[in-house]
């Protein structure tokens, strides 16, 4: 997986409250689409993943979905704010969504480590819970070493300017090395009353095509097994 194009972006099951959400969600999918960058992304046909992923197929572009079997049974992901589920009584092959190429795991570690082994660097959209732990898990695989792969945030409206704070609290209080405050990318887009017309999908792009590496500052060898286990191991499977 490590020549791939493809992209994971991490967002939400909900559209949130504001336009600029919406419209950031579908600047991206263009973006990836016009790019040559698939799409990999949850699944969802619902809220900011439904908008992004559904930009990438009318642009042309190729979309991966990572389903744990769970939602599958259940319905579809559910929409955290209204408590509906989107889609059919099953997500898969929903119409006007057959070409995206569902992948069905049996549990979120699973689907957390599809989406970080199917691409080449991440892209946060402003979402919840779920999007807080799947952007900080893979800012910690990165400090840690497993991956070198860039992680973008889209600031929309400044909604993940506690973040920023909260790495920077890290670094300032000893938890963090300074160098990995790097780690994240940030991207804040021009003043507020301009994000809802913004390119933030050209911009995105550009990040990551400029990305570099930190400085290394944790040093393991996640390719080694125990002792007595022969081979080699993918990297991410160490997560």
């Amino acid at each position: 997986m490590s020549e791939t194009r493809a992209v994971t972006v991490y967002c939400a099951s909900s559209l949130g409250g504001h336009p600029a959400y919406v419209h950031a969600a579908n600047s991206l999918g263009k973006a990836l689409a016009n790019s040559g960058r698939p799409l990999v992304y949850g699944g969802g046909s619902g809220g900011l993943m439904g908008v992004v992923s559904g930009s990438v197929l009318n642009t042309g572009g190729d979309v991966t979905g990572i389903v744990p079997y769970a939602m599958v049974a259940a319905g579809g992901e559910v929409d955290q704010i209204k408590g509906e589920r989107h889609g059919p009584s099953i997500v898969l092959q929903e119409k006007g969504r057959e070409r995206v190429n569902n992948i069905i795991v049996n549990s979120m570690h699973e689907r957390k480590l599809e989406l970080a082994r199917r691409s080449c660097g991440f892209i946060g959209l402003p979402g919840g819970y779920g999007t807080f732990e799947e952007v900080l898990e893979v800012a910690s695989w990165s400090q840690l070493g497993i991956h070198e792969k860039p992680i973008i945030i889209l600031n929309v409206l400044g909604f993940f300017n506690p973040l920023r704070d909260l790495i920077r609290n890290g670094v300032r209080e000893g938890f963090i090395p300074a160098p990995n405050e790097a780690l994240v990318w940030f991207i804040d887009g021009p003043e507020f009353e301009q994000h809802d017309a913004y390119d933030w999908g050209r911009v995105a792009i550009a990040a990551l095509d400029s990305w570099k590496p930190s400085e290394r500052t944790h040093y393991y060898d996640w390719t080694v097994k125990g002792a007595g286990q022969q081979g080699r191991q993918d990297p991410l499977d160490a997560a």
